[in-house]
């Protein structure tokens, strides 16, 4: 009977412990979105041997992302401006 209990005790730890990892800060929504950013942001899919492609999709990418958060910038002026 005690090792039952010593079974179900050590289960239940570990089903803790991931629920605790799970819930954590950067296992959160917003850590998640913020960390698969920064990977496309710094082209973590692309070839790493080739640095001008790295170096090029980095560029091309930021741009975008400036660019798309200038225009959301926009719109929200526009609309409580307007």
């Amino acid at each position: 009977m005690a090792r039952r209990d010593d079974d179900s005790e050590l289960e239940a730890r570990r089903i803790l412990d991931r629920v605790e990892k799970e819930s954590s800060a950067d296992a959160s929504l917003i850590g998640r979105g913020t960390d698969r950013l920064r990977s496309h942001l710094s082209a973590g899919d692309v070839d790493q041997t080739d640095r001008i492609e790295v170096w090029g999709t980095r560029v091309g990418r930021t741009i975008g992302f400036l660019i798309t958060l200038a225009i959301i910038g926009w719109l929200l002026l526009y609309l409580l401006g307007g």
